[in-house]
């Protein structure tokens, strides 16, 4: 774990990247944020009351010169009139004037607001708020990626020199195969930003056509369309394939004689949030694979939600997460 954190330092060193930090008072992102400017990894921005976060600082004998703390109740009137402006236009006429500075007011549409219009590079959230409070200005303003219609989220596994990428396991209940293919491909640049070369197996409990059922038919076509809309991933991509025969060479090589994904993949897309998220806390408990996410997949630019339980280095190791999912 230390070498991947390692590697993904040494991706975002000296790239200046600004992550906002909506829960500015709070000390473990407080904690974090003095740790990650010391090292040159990021640009922190705290957002909040700055007496506040200035005492809470103070107590804790945090140094957060050169930090930059921005309290959205308090931000010059010319730049809050252009933040307003932007919210509303994006909105298409689904949001007014008023809402909109009520809106602003609120630390995460405020962060939101600072990524979407290029203030920021990304924002952690999530230490004192719950997950919706964290993802719906996301949703809303920053939206998702060209190709995407929806996010996902994905677990990287990492156990020694072994590092796998697990989706969705976190987001979407109900997977039809278009949701499946977007899944895969969201899933690859996950994948690309922690140094895996993606091999994308599109999992069922069917290797090439070995059962007959509709849920089997969802993942066949899930596999068709991802290949259909990356064709630049197409022989990266293989599907439909049970897990011992996308992961063991000798049964790959048995079961998909022809597959240039069997028995190597990396990357594993489950056919629903179900199967996804079981599988996951398998590895993690019976396979002592450290799981890391979830990693939100899908926005236009990265937002990343923090566990309410989290520690400071928690903040820490997903504040570079979310810097070098900013370089992809």
């Amino acid at each position: 774990m230390v070498e991947l954190f390692e590697q993904l330092k040494h991706k975002i060193n000296g790239q200046n990247k600004r992550i906002v930090f909506p829960e500015g008072t709070d000390v473990r992102i407080q904690g974090a944020a003095v740790r990650l400017a010391s090292e040159g990894l990021i640009e922190p921005i705290l957002l909040g009351d700055k007496k506040v976060i200035e005492h809470t600082a103070a107590g804790h004998q945090f140094d957060l010169s050169g930090i930059e703390i921005i309290d959205p109740k308090q931000y010059d009137p010319s730049l809050l009139a252009e933040l307003n402006a932007a919210l509303v236009a994006r909105r298409k006429g689904k949001t007014d004037v008023d809402t909109a500075t009520k809106w602003l007011k609120d630390e995460n549409y405020f962060g939101t607001m600072l990524v979407y219009t290029g203030k920021a590079d990304g924002m952690v959230s999530g230490a004192t708020h719950p997950t919706g409070d964290t993802v719906r200005p996301a949703l809303q303003l920053i939206k998702t990626a060209p190709g995407s219609s929806r996010i996902s989220g994905a677990f990287i596994m990492q156990k020694g020199d072994e590092r796998y990428v697990f989706a969705d396991a976190a987001i979407n209940i109900d997977i039809d195969a278009p949701t499946m293919a977007e899944i895969a491909i969201q899933s690859a640049k996950t994948a690309q930003v922690f140094d895996i070369e993606p091999k994308i197996a599109m999992l069922s409990f069917s290797t090439k056509g070995s059962a007959k059922s509709a849920l089997v038919d969802k993942v066949a076509e899930a596999t068709k369309l991802a290949k259909e809309m990356a064709p630049e991933l197409a022989d990266q991509i293989d599907g439909e394939l049970q897990f011992d025969a996308a992961f063991v060479p000798s049964v790959g090589g048995a079961k998909a004689p022809n597959s240039s994904v069997a028995g190597q993949a990396n990357t594993f897309v489950f056919p629903s949030l179900e199967a996804g998220n079981i599988g996951y806390k398998i590895a993690q408990r019976l396979g002592g694979y450290e799981a890391i996410g979830p990693i939100l997949q899908g926005l236009a630019k990265p937002v990343s939600d923090l566990s309410r339980g989290a520690n400071e280095e928690d903040v820490y190791k997903v504040a570079i997460i979310t810097a070098a999912q900013a370089l992809v």
